[in-house]
């Protein structure tokens, strides 16, 4: 049972203000739209503690830091063993978010690497963890659409 609270269209209203001004004040936000300040603090705290903010880390770009590759590696994984590649995967400081999939292959693992032979350094590092069975790797050549969620914002902002 999913014991997550869902996001109002007050909720994606602040998220919506939050994400055109990420600096704006408590009082800011509350003035833009048309809240009281105890009200747009309450609910920015509680989505702070919750899972519905994630952590900032997530707008910097790998190029800035001098990873200008980005693959996706498909891992095929001894089942049993999932727990313990996860946390080996988790070790590496290139590898930037692993999914856990459906399906003929097992996790999906977005990868940055400085360049070409970077990058077949990583790829080999993930086939040496014990558990991974069989990778394929693939090289991002442009992001096409980039993480968002903005339309969904907008979508449960006008829900009203």
């Amino acid at each position: 049972m999913n014991n997550e609270r869902t996001l109002d269209a007050t909720d994606a209203r602040i998220l919506l203000a939050l994400d055109a001004d990420p600096r704006a004040t408590v009082v800011a936000l509350a003035e833009r739209l048309g809240l009281s300040r105890n009200t747009v603090q309450a609910r920015v705290a509680r989505m702070e503690q919750g899972s519905a903010l994630g952590p900032f880390e997530r707008r910097v770009v790998p190029k800035a830091l001098g990873y200008p590759l980005t693959a996706f590696i498909t891992a095929q994984v001894d089942q049993h063993r999932l727990a313990e590649v996860s946390q080996a995967l988790a070790g590496l400081a290139e590898v930037v978010e692993v999914f856990g999939l459906s399906g003929e292959t097992d996790l999906l693992v977005r990868v940055v690497a400085t360049d070409a032979e970077d990058l077949y350094r990583i790829a080999g590092q993930i086939l040496a963890v014990p558990g991974i069975e069989r990778t394929t790797t693939a090289l991002a050549m442009r992001e096409l659409v980039p993480h968002r969620v903005t339309p969904l914002l907008r979508h449960a902002a006008a829900s009203r």
